[in-house]
């Protein structure tokens, strides 16, 4: 087993960061003297960090704002007009105006070019990045720390309508800033409301479908793609992480799918809460809870890998 050693790389003080040496050992995929690999599927927001990016609800009869953060958008989006505080409230889904505008590349003019305006998912990893680990590493931080410390191939798949150039440029500040050894081992990055990204890539050239199901796709292109660059083995591995329920049952649908193509693989989908996380075991025809957890992500060490 190889060791390394790490040095954090020295940061602003108000980050609340001090620099230390890390001795930590690289750890080999569990399957590897088989031929096998282990390959870790991510949603962002609120699994791999809290983010401030608000979400608008327009008022129905005023059309006044009204913002929500993203663990907010999780727990009542299907209330949103229907019952509930947000009776009175509709979605617009108008990409420059809209509810989700700051989930989206804005359109930046030749003078916001010059003087290098950034795009929100930069920015607003900025503001993380300023405030204390514990209050911006969300429950599956570890877990991508793991992934991304140990090269293994991973996947972003997230509910936002970005660049998939922006989604790596916010990671390279995370990167920059010492959060990250090095840059993830990047097998797909699916942005899934991004217009193009929706037509060209995921199907859906009417722009129906739905996050959880644009998600349910990305996960079985990147399978694919696993496949095809890393050899068809029995004894690969895939989890996703999401703490998003209705996105957890079509992804638990989706690796139902997988594993019934698939039967020899391993598949696992992984639902994370505040403070606890859910791990199950895909089968066939069923699924069986493979782990459960408490406690913050600094605490939980490496529970959600999928060592």
């Amino acid at each position: 087993m190889v060791k390394i050693r790490l040095r954090r790389k020295r940061v602003p003080k108000n980050q609340a960061q001090l620099e230390f040496n890390l001795e930590r050992p690289i750890e080999s995929d569990r399957n590897l003297h088989l031929g096998g690999r282990s390959f870790y599927f991510f949603d962002f927001d609120d699994n791999v960090a809290y983010l401030t990016t608000p979400i608008v609800i327009f008022n129905k009869e005023t059309g006044s704002e009204r913002t929500l953060s993203s663990g907010e958008w999780a727990r009542y989006h299907h209330q949103i007009g229907k019952a509930g505080p947000f009776k009175n409230y509709y979605v617009d889904y108008n990409d420059e105006t809209g509810s989700f505008r700051y989930f989206r590349d804005q359109k930046h003019s030749f003078i916001d070019k010059v003087v290098r305006r950034k795009q929100t998912f930069f920015s607003d990893i900025e503001k993380a990045l300023e405030q204390a680990d514990y209050s911006w590493k969300a429950p599956s931080w570890n877990c991508f720390y793991h992934a991304t410390f140990n090269q293994r191939p991973t996947s972003i798949i997230t509910a936002r309508g970005h660049q998939k150039e922006t989604i790596q440029e916010g990671i390279d500040l995370i990167v920059k800033t010492g959060h990250l050894p090095h840059n993830p081992n990047y097998l797909s990055i699916y942005p899934v409301t991004n217009p193009e990204i929706r037509v060209k890539e995921l199907k859906d050239p009417q722009l129906e479908k739905s996050v959880a199901d644009l998600k349910r796709e990305a996960i079985s292109q990147s399978v694919e793609k696993a496949l095809e660059l890393y050899g068809h083995n029995p004894h690969h591995r895939f989890g996703m992480s999401d703490d998003d329920p209705k996105n957890v049952e079509l992804i638990t649908e989706e690796m139902k799918v997988l594993k019934r193509r698939y039967p020899e693989m391993s598949f696992f989908v992984i639902q994370t809460f505040e403070d606890s996380y859910v791990k199950t075991e895909v089968l066939e025809n069923h699924t069986k809870t493979a782990k459960r957890g408490q406690g913050s992500a600094t605490q939980k060490g490496e529970q959600l890998s999928l060592l």
